[in-house]
């Protein structure tokens, strides 16, 4: 079965057992067909196999009723090794969600499913670069046309680790967070390289690096991994211009189809995209277990609270 994303692959969780996490992997199978959930357990409860470089989580099943079968399997072993599954950010628009939380809902778990992050994308829909960017906001291409010549762009397709230096340089003196595992982000980029994924953008001024961006592209996406600037150079909005020969790139020369700039809702990122999709948290609490009646206790409480909410987005199912 071909994985869906980076983060559907086995070579994705041996990286995150190296970085740390103890998987805990929940197989069944019958003559037909096989389906697992890679998961780990944390502060008491069953949750992915997963860490903040991953955009989405979901099932390993084939579709169907056999795939939908050995879900519900799994749901039911897994009442014996704890009371509580908590699986994010789980997809929609390939039915994950509704899908997983149907399982476990057959399987005897009270399950609530809600939305806990925003996804932008942007659906290439056969545009060429100049086509995507003429329907871009006017202060963006502006920003674009003023400060291009200021800095020179370099894109990567081989792992270099010179040019994987200047990124981690970059990205410590930038304002983003410390990175969570560093040498996990390498190794994939390493082993994303080697199967001809990877794109690693720098752009220079005066021959020194001042923003880099970690991209890959797979089975006709784009997904857009990190990117920082320099603070100090910010004048040269060194991001936007590398951001667009990034996007001209993988829209001109690889031909993609979409492109996914991960989770996280920052009003620069419709700037560059134009849609956006929800990921939901589908919590299972199992309501014969002693612990799980004070959480569905809390539960109670929260639905009430979101009751008086509209902005909360909830999907209704079973169980």
């Amino acid at each position: 079965m071909e994985a869906a994303s980076p983060f559907d692959r086995a070579d994705w969780y041996e990286l995150l057992a190296e970085a740390g996490l103890t998987p805990l992997i929940a197989i069944a199978s019958d003559a037909d067909a096989s389906a697992a959930l890679a998961l780990t357990e944390e502060e008491g409860r069953i949750v992915p196999l997963r860490n903040w470089y991953s955009f989405t989580w979901r099932q390993l099943a084939p579709e169907g009723e056999a795939g939908d079968r050995l879900l519900v399997e799994i749901a039911r072993q897994l009442k014996k090794r704890g009371h509580r599954v908590t699986l994010e950010p789980v997809p929609e628009e390939d039915g994950s969600a509704s899908r997983l939380a149907k399982a476990f809902s057959k399987a005897g778990w009270q399950v609530d499913i809600n939305a806990c992050d925003t996804n932008h994308i942007l659906n290439v829909g056969g545009r060429s670069f100049s086509e995507y960017w003429a329907s871009r906001p006017g202060p963006l291409r502006t920003t674009l046309k003023r400060k291009a010549k200021k800095v020179a762009i370099t894109i990567l397709t081989d792992f270099d680790a010179k040019a994987w230096m200047h990124y981690e340089r970059i990205y410590s003196e930038s304002w983003k967070p410390d990175e969570d595992h560093p040498d996990m982000l390498r190794a994939f980029a390493e082993q994303e390289a080697r199967a001809a994924r990877m794109r690693l953008g720098l752009a220079l001024h005066d021959g020194e690096p001042i923003a880099a961006q970690f991209w890959t592209v797979e089975n006709g996406t784009a997904f857009i991994h990190k990117l920082a600037h320099l603070e100090s150079h910010k004048q040269l909005s060194a991001g936007t211009t590398l951001s667009a020969a990034l996007f001209e790139h993988v829209i001109d020369v690889d031909g993609v189809s979409l492109v996914d700039f991960g989770t996280g809702d920052q009003p620069y990122k419709a700037d560059w995209m134009e849609e956006t999709r929800p990921r939901y948290r589908v919590d299972c609490i199992d309501p014969k277990s002693p612990k799980g009646w004070i959480d569905l206790a809390k539960r109670a409480v929260r639905r009430l609270r979101a009751d008086q909410d509209p902005t909360l987005a909830r999907m209704p199912v079973g169980g």
